[in-house]
């Protein structure tokens, strides 16, 4: 499932929710929404940071992974 679908399917839930209330197949979907969204967000937000590189002001460059290793 692409995130915006994903997105979409959980705002409805959301939606619904507070309108009217889920039923209990309708709560456990957004409960399995919501862990198929933030494993992904996760993933994303760890694939960033391992990307991030920290420039001291001598000039070296390390990784940000490198750079939080205690010395």
């Amino acid at each position: 499932m692409e995130m915006q679908e994903l997105i979409a399917e959980i705002n409805a839930l959301a939606k619904k929710k507070k309108e009217e209330g889920l039923t209990d197949s309708e709560q456990k979907r957004q409960k399995e929404l919501y862990a198929i969204y933030l494993k992904g967000f996760r993933a994303q937000m760890k694939q960033r940071l391992d990307n991030v590189d920290v420039t001291y002001p001598d000039g070296t460059v390390k990784s940000l992974k490198d750079a939080m290793k205690k010395k």
